[in-house]
């Protein structure tokens, strides 16, 4: 609902309508080669690109129903994947000349192989939770890469691969520390969509274990953020459980709720660690 403050109607309450939010929506996207057409009949928004024509399909009532709950965050988190998957579907993008722009991302191991046209996406293998996608930076979105890309600059996974870790050891790191029940925890978020990301900067993860009283222990719940903590009591692993549940049902894109105990450089899931400590516990009594 939003308030509508005018001469006589001072006051009155109007009820957002599929109309006001496709209005909302185009006055908040800035490219001028993407063209929108409102279906007043199926209550839908058309957003393509002027001139290879793809595009998406944007089922108004949903959103709205988003915004009454969340209000400007929603409409943020909507313009977001828009302008995020609109630019991955152009497929004009030249990676030469661009080499500084390359960069890993995290995501679920449920994210698409291949992308809306059926091309494989370039990627591989971390942990069972999680897979590397290799992005190139367009400044307020980024493209996946996807083997189409590569192959027409006659590129090489593994060329891709230490370019984005070498860009990655470029970028700033801000880090905020708090400390719960007597653990610490340590939020990496930079808000240049490479937070997660940085999970794979071995120099950043070396520098944090080196002060380590107890157990390091990391989350990716979602894209911008990393969260590594020092886990000095058992209290600490169900805390860093509970904010990386939080961070993952709140994240615009989620990549696992899951934690990870990160050890000569290896991580693994603490849920695995905790079943195994059990297991021991269960022998020991017997």
């Amino acid at each position: 609902m939003i308030n509508v403050l005018n001469g006589q109607g001072a006051g009155k309450i109007m009820k957002m309508t599929s109309r006001k939010m496709a209005e909302l929506i185009k006055e908040r996207l800035q490219n001028k080669a993407w063209t929108s057409q409102f279906d007043r009949e199926k209550d839908q928004l058309r957003i393509e690109d002027e001139i290879t024509k793809k595009g998406m399909t944007i089922s108004l009532p949903g959103v709205i129903a988003k915004w009454e709950e969340k209000k400007e965050t929603a409409l943020d988190e909507l313009i977001y994947y828009i302008e995020e998957a609109l630019t991955a579907m152009n497929d004009t993008q030249e990676l030469s000349g661009k080499e500084k722009g390359i960069f890993p991302v995290i995501r679920s191991t449920s994210f698409p192989k291949e992308s809306s046209d059926g091309i494989e996406l370039m990627y591989e293998n971390h942990t069972a939770e999680t897979r590397i996608y290799y992005a190139l930076d367009l400044g307020n979105s980024y493209r996946l890469i996807d083997r189409k890309m590569m192959e027409r600059e006659n590129w090489t996974l593994s060329k891709i691969k230490e370019m984005a870790r070498f860009n990655l050891r470029s970028l700033e790191t801000s880090v905020k520390e708090d400390g719960v029940a007597g653990n610490v925890f340590y939020f990496l978020n930079a808000n240049d969509g490479y937070d997660a990301s940085r999970l794979l900067n071995d120099s950043i993860l070396d520098s944090f274990h080196g002060k380590m009283e107890g157990a390091m222990a990391i989350a990716v719940p979602h894209q911008d953020v990393l969260i590594i903590a020092d886990i000095r009591n058992e209290t600490g692993y169900d805390i860093l459980g509970q904010m990386a549940m939080s961070f993952f049902a709140s994240g615009r894109v989620p990549i696992t709720a899951l934690s990870f105990l990160y050890e000569n450089r290896e991580l693994e899931p603490i849920f695995i660690l905790a079943k195994n400590r059990a297991k021991k516990e269960e022998e020991r009594r017997k």
